[in-house]
């Protein structure tokens, strides 16, 4: 027979072959159709109220599949709903006011006021913002209202002059110290210890009888500045040099010590520092100082460096003595950045403090005078995620909690209602999923929008008394998602390390996944000690789901070491970031592949960015003969390069050898597999010089890798559409065997 009818023959059998196979040009189309179609779908399927002031209504905005919109106001007491304005008036006077047709079911509206009384709805479009007189239909240009903005978190708050609250003085910091004036200006006391090297910062805090104020001292350290080469800026040619404050492990930090000013007595006195000796500082920080409303004593919290004793400490306003009220301490680590709360409560002498010491994340009412724990509020093998409101008055505690509902999974979030006495601890939401709460500003009622991975939202308004549904508002169908193709990701849970506690995870395959073929796996990893990370809402996580299109099956999981747990399963990370739950992703996919043959465990991807971009390259780096192929993101790579408060609070300080042990710089050489690192060279979050090192030291290896250095790009560089289809191309040639057929 003829080559060329051979040829011929066999070609509608090979463009079959080409059809149901993996990393197609078919695949990537709908990949980026499923994509589309997805976050469409999630960003109409959620409710965001807006409440008013005095908390008898709130608003928000549904829209439908074909994009028709509506805003709707809700009657808290009843639930009852009603267009938030008229919809027909609003679009006539917009089209009139701007000369352009406009829909009243499509209204482009981007923000929403809705001042009560029947007063001008303001909103804004792309033109800007206008007001609408319910009275006329008339709508009108007006000017932004302009709310006072919150500072960004971690900013620290203006340094200007503090009136005395008897109104009778003004505190400022003048050439590094406190100066004290009448409101004419007259001096009245001013501190002369002050320096350069050691000056008072201008965190000024006025006892309650204005005899006293609480001045701050910082010790001046040499600043650690990382420098950035801008490679290719967009107004000029050459290149340009940034420069950033960015203290890492080890580095010097600032004291910062409290100090008593007398205005009365014309002194000032250092408050003892014997039990703060090494008080833990990053650049701008300053301690919470909280005065007792009798002005006899203040209060502040000492956090050590190292992050194993943390002290609320009372000094004497009279003469400077410091003593103990809360002395909490541990032999790893004090989860001071997300399980550290406080509240005082002045009108009965108390406080509400919160502490892992029973080995799960809860809350203690203690005496403020003698720092005795009165009793626990919240007790049990679950754990307190938040406090959303203290109420003094009734003696309860409003809080989201995780694990608290037996049988589901501990990671859903509910809103609990407990006494301080620990009495009547009762769950105000319902459902088998993880709840986000709006609370009216009386806090009489709330929206509740809660899902699953699995299940699209439900958004209920309920009562705060006793958490009795009002209303359900919204329940989207995800039957829209199935006809576009999407499939449910499916809930998994497997015993860890030590076979005896569950650890849960997502599984997401694609849309034409066939039981009977094998798919590689590949890990979307990001094992931060600071929280959880595998997807418990209904959304699009985790980032670039929808690589399971070209051929594979994703997983997302949260592994030991990581947060909102026992104390017990944090603590695997303590001075152990490279173990990143390995041990427990390993055992879970083996158990998911012994369920689902179709996983392939012998090819196994791993992806994350940041901290995951750290645990994607030591999976291959430690556990090379599991993991096949991975993209490594911006990762921090080294815990000596990246920033001081992240490190220091999982690592310990001071930095020992096992920060060395734990580098993928210092194990580059144990690298097996395929590996793709990614880094942005404008990297303001973690010094993209990590990821350099790393590169350095594979070369000196001589191993090989594939990288991509980003220009001009931050943190983060897998949002960028060019270098996701890298990624994606990476996995195709490295776990499928084939090249990417996407043009």
């Amino acid at each position: 027979m003829p080559i060329a009818v051979k040829a011929a023959r066999f070609l509608p059998f090979l463009l079959g072959l080409a059809l149901c196979g993996q990393g197609t040009r078919a695949d990537y189309e709908r990949a980026a159709r499923l994509k589309g179609a997805t976050a469409a779908f999630f960003a109409r399927a959620s409710l965001r109220p807006v409440w008013r002031e005095d908390g008898t209504s709130f608003w928000y905005r549904r829209e439908d599949a074909q994009g028709r919109r509506a805003w709707v106001k809700v009657a808290a007491a009843t639930g009852a709903r009603e267009p938030a304005f008229d919809h027909g008036q609003l679009a006539a006077g917009l089209a009139k006011a701007t000369g352009r047709p406009c829909d009243p079911e499509r209204l482009p509206l981007e923000d929403l006021i809705l001042p009560a009384g029947g007063r001008a709805v303001q909103f804004r479009t792309d033109g800007g913002w206008w007001a609408l007189d319910p009275a006329t239909g008339a709508v009108a240009s007006i000017l932004p209202p302009r709310p006072p903005a919150p500072p960004e978190p971690g900013t620290p708050a203006p340094r200007g002059p503090v009136t005395s609250p008897n109104g009778c003085y003004v505190a400022r910091v003048e050439a590094s110290n406190v100066v004290v004036r009448t409101l004419g200006g007259k001096v009245v006391h001013a501190t002369t210890d002050g320096v350069a090297s050691n000056p008072y910062t201008g965190a000024v805090d006025w006892s309650p009888d204005s005899r006293r104020l609480v001045a701050q001292r910082a010790t001046v350290v040499p600043l650690h500045r990382v420098t950035f080469v801008e490679s290719s800026p967009r107004d000029q040619v050459e290149p340009r040099v940034h420069t950033q404050d960015y203290a890492k492990p080890g580095d010097p930090l600032p004291v910062v010590r409290p100090v008593l000013v007398d205005v009365e007595a014309r002194t000032c006195v250092p408050a003892d520092e014997r039990l703060a000796p090494t008080p833990y500082a990053d650049y701008g920080d300053g301690l919470a100082v909280h005065w007792a409303p009798d002005g006899s004593r203040f209060f502040y919290v000492y956090n050590q460096r190292g992050h194993q004793v943390l002290r609320v400490i009372a000094v004497d306003a009279a003469t400077g003595a410091a003593r103990t009220v809360i002395d909490e301490r541990s032999p790893t680590f004090i989860d001071y950045s997300g399980k550290q709360f406080l509240e005082y409560l002045d009108g009965t002498g108390e406080l509400v403090w919160m502490s892992e010491r029973s080995g799960w994340n809860h809350l203690y009412l203690v005496d403020a005078a003698t720092g005795r724990v009165k009793n626990p509020i919240t007790r049990g093998e679950w754990v307190v995620r938040s406090v959303v409101h203290v109420d003094a008055k009734a003696r309860q505690v409003l809080l989201l909690a995780g694990g608290i509902v037996k049988g589901q999974d501990p990671y859903y979030l509910h809103l609990v209602r407990v006494g301080f006495d620990g009495s009547n601890p009762r769950v105000l939401t319902q459902g088998d999923g993880t709840h986000t709460v709006t609370l009216s500003p009386d806090r009489a009622a709330f929206v509740d929008v809660w899902s699953r991975v699995d299940r699209a939202p439900v958004a209920e308004l309920r009562r705060t008394a006793d958490g009795a549904l009002v209303a359900e508002l919204e329940c989207w169908d995800a039957a829209e998602l199935a006809r576009c193709g999407w499939r449910a990701p499916e809930r998994f849970t497997a015993k860890g390390r030590d076979g005896a506690t569950d650890i849960h995870g997502v599984i997401y395959r694609p849309s034409n996944y066939d039981p009977g073929k094998k798919y590689p796996v590949i890990e979307y990893i990001y094992a931060g000690p600071q929280g959880s990370f595998a997807p418990k809402a209904f959304t699009r996580a985790p980032l670039h789901a929808d690589l399971a299109e070209l051929g594979f099956i994703l997983v997302a999981l949260d592994g030991m070491g990581t947060s909102h747990r026992s104390k017990a399963f944090h603590d695997v990370c303590w001075k152990n970031l490279g173990d990143a739950g390995f041990p427990d992703r390993i055992l879970w996919m083996k158990a998911a592949a012994a369920r689902d043959p179709a996983m392939d465990l012998d090819r196994v991807g791993i992806y994350g960015g940041s901290a995951g971009g750290q645990d994607a390259l030591r999976g291959l780096l430690a556990f090379g003969d599991f993991y096949k192929a991975g993209v490594a993101d911006c990762g921090c790579h080294d815990n000596r390069m990246d920033k001081v408060w992240w490190n220091e609070q999982w690592m310990g300080w001071p930095v020992g050898p096992h920060y060395a042990e734990q580098s993928n710089v210092a194990n580059a050489a144990r690298l097996k597999g395929r590996l793709l690192l990614l880094v942005g060279e404008m990297d303001t979050n973690v010094d993209p010089a990590s990821t350099m090192q790393v590169v350095d030291a594979l070369v000196r290896a001589d191993k090989d890798f594939e990288m991509l250095v980003v220009p001009g790009s931050d943190h983060g560089t897998l949002r960028i559409p060019h270098v996701e289809r890298r990624m994606k191309d990476f996995f195709v040639r490295g776990l499928l065997g084939v090249e990417p057929r996407w043009k």
